[in-house]
């Protein structure tokens, strides 16, 4: 049956003053489904740079229903919102109504997304200043008639601006926000109206119109987001991202991560979306700590092509703990996918993860092995380039990956790096472009943008530019040296200046570090013999005459 509303939607208009009470009086309410906050500072910025220019902000959309009593999370803002009989859920307009609610209170000043302060002088919102300067008011002041009072009694020698601040205050109060307000009880409804209202502007991604359409009405639940922040808080990976997840939660339950997801759990005697979840998860962490320990990959940003986590986690799913055999012929094919890239698949990365999904079955574990390497088996791999060196790249992250795997020192105490140092040195970035270091920031091009001219040190408290300095100093020079890929020779070249000379060596030193690493991880040429106890080998007397 076709889901209608119960009332049609009624319009009305807010001031801005009345809407921010609202939220802070935790009258307004963000539905589980909404994803979570993702303006950035400029994003706030425009909103209220409109709002004084008079231009329209777009209309929300607000879902009128009981709710019961509890601790909200608004952007910066902890409301303990009480019970209410007819509180407001955003549909559409969290963005704004989050911006609005935050950088007008003196709650969130520290939150660097909502930190406005309007320019008087230049009559423009600025970021706060960072000396105390009168004529740049935080915004949290002038949205206050009494505050902005106090202000000029502080600052009597701004008394000639007074009616342009109050000008502002007033235009920032009084401004109208056009809403929609709709009564229904079926949270289906409304997560259908927010998928289709999605499709008319900025698209979700298909992790988060998963998340939307499979969330809970309470907050009590387990989500593609708090999957990811298990794995990067407990194994030092990084933050995965959402469609990865999702897909390593599909590819458990099914070997098309491409299906449709909007009756994933609608069918009878399913396990449910919890269970499915927390058993997506185990078997991502699964898969994450065989490519910590058996295929040297600390961290999601040095994963060569996120895709390939996808069919591992279906592997480790139903075939949790793979014998030493198999295990090794899984890191493997891993490493001889990640150097022939999505080019061997004809539909590339988009149905790479997939097809590749199809070749591991839930019950026959060196079946889906040997069905994996054979879905890799190329010629001639092309070898990743050192002459350019781009944490982005696929090859550099091969590259980098490579140089983890020699066990690289901390300069400064000669102790090798930790999985926990790796992740601090990527901190919230999507690459690794922060965990590694210039050997010579100014070397001259095209030796600069080496691989030669670039060295793994994700933990390093002074300033980069010293980081060449520290590879020739400190306790146990000899070992530091050489899990960075140098030597004394080089070590003496670049003391003496001749920079190209020393980058030419330590390239081609690299190069053969990269093809060992290669060699040992891919195997190449050898046969890929599964494991003796799947061998069925023939009696010897099968073919006698006796």
């Amino acid at each position: 049956m076709a889901m209608t509303l119960d009332s049609r939607p009624s319009a009305t208009t807010l001031d801005v003053e009345s809407l921010v009470s609202m939220a802070w009086n935790g009258r307004i309410r963000v539905p589980t489904f909404q994803r979570d906050f993702r303006w950035a500072w400029e994003d706030v910025r425009r909103l209220f740079d409109s709002i004084v220019r008079g231009y329209p902000i777009g209309s929300l959309l607000l879902w009128v229903r009981p709710a019961s009593a509890q601790k909200l999370r608004l952007g910066a803002l902890s409301i303990d919102a009480p019970e209410s009989t007819d509180a407001s859920f955003v549909v559409d307009g969290q963005q704004r109504i989050t911006s609005l609610a935050n950088a007008l209170s003196p709650d969130a000043e520290g939150d660097p997304r909502f930190a406005l302060s309007y320019d008087l002088r230049e009559r423009q919102f600025v970021r706060p200043p960072k000396n105390d300067d009168p004529l740049v008011i935080p915004l949290s002041v002038l949205f206050d008639l009494q505050k902005i009072l106090l202000w000029f009694n502080r600052y009597p020698g701004i008394a000639d601006h007074l009616e342009s601040a109050s000008a502002i205050t007033r235009t920032i109060r009084q401004f109208q926000v056009p809403a929609y307000q709709v009564s229904q009880d079926d949270p289906k409804v409304l997560q259908d109206i927010f998928d289709r209202m999605n499709n008319y502007g900025k698209r979700l991604t298909r992790a988060e119109i998963f998340s939307a359409l499979n969330a809970r009405e309470d907050n009590s639940q387990f989500t593609l987001d708090l999957v990811a922040d298990h794995i990067a808080t407990d194994l030092s990976f990084g933050t995965i991202d959402g469609n990865t997840v999702l897909q390593s939660v599909l590819a458990r339950r099914g070997t098309d991560v491409k299906r449709d997801v909007r009756d994933e759990f609608s069918k009878p005697g399913d396990e449910g979306r919890d269970k499915a979840y927390e058993a997506g998860e185990a078997a991502l962490r699964r898969a994450v700590t065989f490519l910590q320990q058996d295929a040297s990959v600390p961290h999601f940003s040095v994963l060569a092509y996120s895709y390939l986590l996808v069919p591992l986690v279906r592997l480790f799913a139903h075939h949790p703990d793979p014998d030493p055999r198999n295990r090794s012929l899984l890191r493997r094919w891993f490493w001889r996918a990640a150097v022939a890239g999505p080019q061997q698949f004809k539909a590339g990365t988009g149905d790479a993860a997939r097809l590749l999904c199809t070749k591991v079955s839930s019950d026959d574990l060196t079946g889906s092995v040997q069905a994996l390497l054979e879905a890799v088996d190329q010629p001639n791999p092309k070898f990743p380039d050192l002459s350019g060196f781009a944490t982005n790249q696929a090859s550099t992250k091969i590259v980098l990956c490579s140089w983890w795997a020699a066990g690289p020192r901390n300069p400064e105490t000669g102790e090798p790096y930790s999985l926990q140092d790796f992740a601090a040195g990527v901190g919230e970035n999507k690459t690794a472009r922060d965990a590694v270091q210039y050997v010579v920031p100014s070397a001259p091009k095209p030796y600069r943008s080496w691989a030669a001219n670039r060295v793994l040190m994700p933990i390093l408290d002074v300033d980069p530019v010293e980081a060449s300095a520290l590879l020739v100093a400190g306790p146990d020079r000899t070992e530091v040296l050489q899990s960075h890929g140098l030597t004394e020779e080089i070590v003496r070249l670049l003391r003496a200046g001749a920079i190209p000379d020393a980058l030419k060596a330590r390239q081609e030193l690299l190069g053969v570090n990269l093809a060992i690493f290669l060699e040992r991880n891919c195997e190449w040429g050898l046969e890929n013999t599964p494991p003796l106890a799947d061998l069925v080998l023939a009696d010897e007397n099968d073919d006698d005459d006796a």
